[in-house]
């Protein structure tokens, strides 16, 4: 058996919060988002046509997810996990299977907490036999608790992690690697309670250990005998157990199981076709049914839980039983489904499209640690991946594609393309967007540029950030051009991208062909590692604001408002403001967010270094424009500026050939 780390793989608590400062983008304030700097980056050739990238999945062939190969391999090249493997099926049609390292589809990893969706199946099978309910106390089966408050706590509770358990032993109590789980549940019996039932939702493990030893007691059987009995043996999977060491030995149910791709496959299949496998029936409707409902029913919830860190969303019904809701439809059903492990396997579901994916992997400590990188954070960006590959609507048919992932040395990735030749181009897109922004662009510009377009970090395809931990988005563009081996480039920015290309001309003149900001400006908000602890308050206090609105509350307040500031085109926006928007992290509002910009910085470099670059401005003439340009104007007295009627902060998307015409015009005056 191979073995990576130890054999208990206890789930570990979320780390990396975010952070979170205010931009003035017309027609009001909002926040933006992190990087770094230095890159190792790999690419993909032509061989990855755009076409291949995005052809239907009913087409599919081994390497029809090549973004997922990638960042995969990426993953296992800086040594983050040894090895891992993927796969992704829709409905019975395997789509992708692939390992990564010195795995193989049998090979045995520790899953941590992707062994929660086993557990909560395995006590859904006991209900299902009715040998118990969803609504029995712990004080029914186990009369020890009698007396005790936890002991009013439902096997519900337990499995969703409101039962108010503490959910994780205390420092220096005994760890978590008990003989049986009678014993687990005597060492936890004294811990005092941290919450009454029902009213906090507490990720943790804790409360699995009661849940698993009243199937124990109601059954008379070993929790590995039920696991296997119920769930393992009837799909065939012949390699996952929760007794890693020995037969007797019971780790901590909610981190410690073993199990493998191929096994692990057949478990996900199962669940994603309602309880059944190869014709045989697993679980009740009914239990799939609980499982995937929401169970957390307006329990308070710490900030930067999973699914609003990972998703942007910030509705309350975010777990089941032993499973994640990260994403609902208008009606409250699931659509993502998904167990993450803080070690790096993440089984998920997307029932929008019929998708169910695996990675199944264990991080290497001692290399991730110091780079930052948690593959419970990290992982997940793969059903992104998966997903923009049905919902990203692919360009005209571009020259010279390829796309690809940077690496960056904090452990960050940037995804991003590049098409057409001649000169080098860079293109920044907005706040709340990702590199579809330049959708109406892309194609004419590559007849005549070599075109590259990148998700900054917090938007589409790249990493999100650290709160704390300060960065330019400056350093990543120059980072891009170091890996692609581009001395110089035409740059051009929208609205956040505005402000980058402003730093760059700051920063970097010397890496910059030209420069081009529209609707772009100063960031006049204060960096958050000068905030004051009143400042930081007032800060937070917003972010709770939002938390308590609702995310999907502020995106259409957000969307709605960028309309307003658009010209007469309002309507022919709407359509990709509304797909990128809603694909949105959202990070930026849930956070105080770190130093990313230069702010006033910039104009007084400028103004210092007096760099020789030729600068347009493209503004709007529907949007506030004339203080930024005055600014600027001042220190760059060269400056060019085109006004497009008809248009207002969204300028490319408004008035995309005037946009294109002014660009291509200027360009043209000032190219090699």
């Amino acid at each position: 058996m191979q073995r990576q780390g130890t054999w208990v793989a206890k789930k570990r608590k979320e780390w990396g919060a975010a952070l979170f400062h205010f931009h003035p983008f017309p027609p009001f304030t909002f926040t933006l988002f992190s990087i770094r700097s230095s890159p190792r980056v790999k690419h993909f050739p032509l061989l990855f046509s755009l076409a291949a990238l995005l052809t239907p999945l009913s087409a599919a062939t081994p390497d029809s997810f090549p973004l997922v190969t990638e960042r995969v391999q990426s993953y296992v090249d800086r040594g983050y996990y040894p090895g891992c493997g993927v796969w992704i099926a829709q409905g019975e049609k395997v789509l992708y299977e692939k390992c990564f390292g010195r795995f193989h589809p049998d090979t045995e990893v520790y899953i941590a907490s992707a062994g929660k969706w086993l557990v909560s199946a395995t006590i859904l099978s006991l209900v299902d036999e009715k040998k118990l309910s969803l609504n029995d106390p712990v004080e029914k089966w186990l009369p020890e608790f009698r007396g005790d408050p936890k002991g009013k706590a439902t096997l519900r509770q337990l499995l969703s992690h409101t039962s108010g358990f503490p959910p994780y032993q205390p420092e220096g109590n005994p760890k978590d690697d008990y003989q049986t789980t009678a014993e687990s549940v005597a060492h936890l019996l004294p811990l005092p309670q941290h919450y009454p039932p029902g009213s906090h939702f507490e990720y943790g493990g804790l409360a699995m250990q009661v849940a698993g030893r009243m199937a124990e007691v109601a059954t008379g059987e070993n929790w590995e005998a039920i696991f296997l009995k119920r769930i393992a043996r009837p799909l065939g999977m012949t390699r996952t157990r929760f007794s890693p060491v020995d037969p007797e030995h019971i780790p901590m149910l909610a981190g410690g199981a073993v199990s493998t791709l191929s096994d692990y496959s057949r478990f996900l299949t199962m669940i994603a076709d309602g309880g059944v496998f190869a014709g045989r029936k697993i679980l009740s409707p009914m239990a799939i049914a609980e499982m995937e409902s929401d169970q957390v029913k307006g329990a308070a919830m710490h900030r930067e839980e999973f699914v609003e860190r990972r998703r942007g969303h910030t509705h309350h019904g975010i777990y089941g039983l032993g499973v994640w809701r990260e994403e609902l439809d208008a009606n409250g059903n699931p659509v993502i489904l998904s167990s993450p492990s803080w070690a790096g396997t993440y089984p998920w579901i997307d029932r929008k499209h019929n998708i169910r994916g695996l990675i199944i992997a264990h991080q290497d400590g001692a290399t991730a640690g110091p780079a930052h990188f948690s593959g419970f954070w990290r992982s997940p960006v793969l059903m992104n991946l998966v997903r923009a590959q049905y919902e990203w609507k692919p360009p005209q048919s571009l020259p010279g594609y390829e796309a690809g992932t940077i690496r960056l040395p904090d452990g960050h990735d940037l995804s991003y393309e590049a098409s057409g030749s001649g000169e080098p181009m860079v293109l920044l897109h907005g706040h709340s967007f990702d590199r579809r922004m330049w959708d109406p662009q892309i194609a004419e510009l590559a007849k005549h540029y070599r075109v590259i377009r990148y998700d900054l970090r917090g938007y589409g395809l790249s990493d999100l950030p650290d709160e704390g931990r300060d960065f330019l988005h400056a350093e990543d563009l120059t980072a891009l051009l170091d890996y692609l081996k581009i001395p110089k480039a035409h740059v051009v920015g929208l609205s956040l991208g505005g402000y980058v290309v402003g730093d760059m001309v700051a920063l970097h003149p010397d890496r910059l062909l030209s420069a081009t900001i529209a609707s772009g400006g100063v960031f006049d908000g204060t960096a958050s590692r000068d905030l004051s602890p009143q400042q930081r308050e007032e800060q937070l206090a917003v972010v709770e604001k939002v938390r308590s609105e609702g995310i999907d509350a502020l995106k259409k307040k957000w969307q709605e408002a960028l309309l307003q500031g658009t010209g007469p085109r309002a309507d022919s926006v709407r359509p990709m403001l509304s797909a990128m928007i809603g694909d949105w992290s959202a990070w930026q509002p849930l956070h105080v967010e770190p130093h990313s910009l230069l702010g006033h910085q910039a104009i007084t470099k400028i103004e210092f270094a007096k760099p020789q670059v030729p600068v347009l401005w493209i503004a709007g003439a529907n949007d506030r424009y004339q203080d930024s340009v005055a600014k600027f104007r001042a220190v760059l007295p060269g400056m060019e500026v085109v006004v497009l009627p008809d248009a207002g902060h969204l300028s490319n998307l408004e008035q995309p050939q005037a946009f294109t015409d002014a660009l291509l015009a200027f360009l043209k005056k000032h190219s090699e």
